[in-house]
């Protein structure tokens, strides 16, 4: 087999791992509400179960990142996303409180595994490739996210338990990501990029990625969680139509990701997160100020299209300021996904009881600003990783039928 026909492959598989892992994390955010119902976890108890599960994928990703000093990401990989799967499913099974602790608990700890293990494999990948391919892993992921939640949607509407509407996804992914998986491709052997680490001074260098991870992450968990309420609470919407600015939010990321590496290739990542920074403070700002509920829709529609760029981008820089230690700085930059995460919907909603809800989209709005003080990390040249270190033999490769 030649590396062009290896490449292609391992990138196919990933770009599937990716899509898998977007279809199990919809399908237990949207249904949170059935969750808390079945298992009569209090609305005070729920926030210490939901917090649970990024507390602990943050544990896992440290814990990956030296897993990956012994052995391959892709075994790392290969185990963890069908633990995912089954631990979505377990989420669905169980009848007293401490069976979903112990299966939201095993989910937390594998997909802190699979995601830093995932992204571990796309940035390699991105290097073998020699230009920008991460968006399109991510626009996998976000693909995977708008099936899951109609699935949830469908599930909800014929009044399906959680066991019945997640078994389906489960009986499907499982076996076709356990076959994939043979095709992912390592950058390097195992432990051989990981000897170097990020060096001295390597985590100062690396940190203002994690803030604008952390940040990015707090818009993106705004909208997640207060889109609808903001929606009809402080903008007079109904209530179905609440329930739309999500799926929109969900589009417009899916669209933007599909093209932002052809934007990357074409002007660079620097100008491209630069953009897709003011154009989601711009989103903030309208969803702030707008008078009603169509134009809070244009908001959330511009939000979709500015911060989709931001966090793919964010581990492709790491990958090139790193590129003898990456795994090592995606693990560490991977845990800042759900600090911000964690932060983002407390964040706003105290400010919003505090103060005011429109307010509160202030908060965020300047948080994603500071990306643009740390634009120039994402530069190819200031993070020895560019045009002058692409591979011409390769980097054509997936350009047909193939590509994610």
């Amino acid at each position: 087999m030649t590396d062009d026909v290896r490449l292609r492959r391992g990138r196919g598989a990933l770009g599937f791992s990716f899509f898998a892992q977007g279809v199990a994390f919809a399908l237990l955010v949207t249904r949170i509400p059935a969750i808390q119902d079945r298992y009569g976890i209090s609305d005070g108890l729920l926030p210490a179960f939901l917090a649970a599960v990024p507390v602990l994928a943050g544990v896992a990703s440290v814990a990956t990142e030296h897993l990956v000093k012994r052995v391959a990401p892709s075994a790392v990989l290969r185990w963890a996303q069908p633990l995912v799967l089954l631990s979505l499913l377990g989420v669905g099974t169980g009848s007293q409180m401490w069976h979903v602790a112990v299966a939201l608990g095993a989910f937390g700890l594998s997909v802190g595994a699979l995601d830093a293990s995932m992204n571990m494999l796309g940035v390699s990948l991105q290097r073998a490739y020699g230009r920008s391919i991460m968006l399109g892993f991510h626009a996998a992921y976000s693909l995977g996210g708008i099936l899951g939640a109609s699935a949830a949607w469908a599930g909800a509407h014929w009044q399906l338990s959680l066991f019945s509407g997640y078994l389906p996804a489960v009986v499907v992914l499982v076996p076709l990501v356990l076959l994939l998986s043979r095709r992912y491709v390592d950058g390097t052997g195992a432990g051989e990029v990981q000897e170097k680490g990020l060096g001295s001074g390597g985590f100062k260098m690396l940190l203002p990625l994690c803030l604008v991870m952390a940040c990015a992450y707090i818009g993106d968990s705004t909208v997640a969680n207060w889109s609808a309420k903001y929606l009809q609470d402080v903008l007079g919407s109904s209530e179905q139509m609440a329930t739309v600015p999500y799926n929109v939010y969900m589009v417009t990321t899916l669209i933007g990701r599909a093209v932002g590496d052809l934007g990357v290739r074409r002007f660079g990542a620097a100008a491209v997160v630069r953009g897709g920074t003011l154009v989601a403070a711009a989103g903030f700002a309208v969803v702030a100020a707008a008078p009603g509920a169509w134009v809070g829709m244009l908001g959330f529609t511009l939000l979709g299209i500015g911060l989709c760029v931001i966090v793919p981008q964010t581990f492709a820089a790491a990958g090139r300021l790193f590129p003898g230690g990456s795994d090592t700085a995606v693990a560490r930059l991977n845990i800042f996904n759900y600090v911000g995460f964690l932060i983002g919907s407390p964040l706003v909603g105290g400010i919003g009881d505090a103060w005011s809800y429109r307010g509160a989209m202030l908060v965020p709005m300047a948080l994603v600003l500071v990306t643009l003080f740390y634009a120039r990390s994402f530069a190819s040249e200031g993070a020895r990783y560019g045009v002058r270190h692409e591979r011409p033999r390769v980097v054509d490769v997936g350009r047909g039928g193939n590509e994610v």
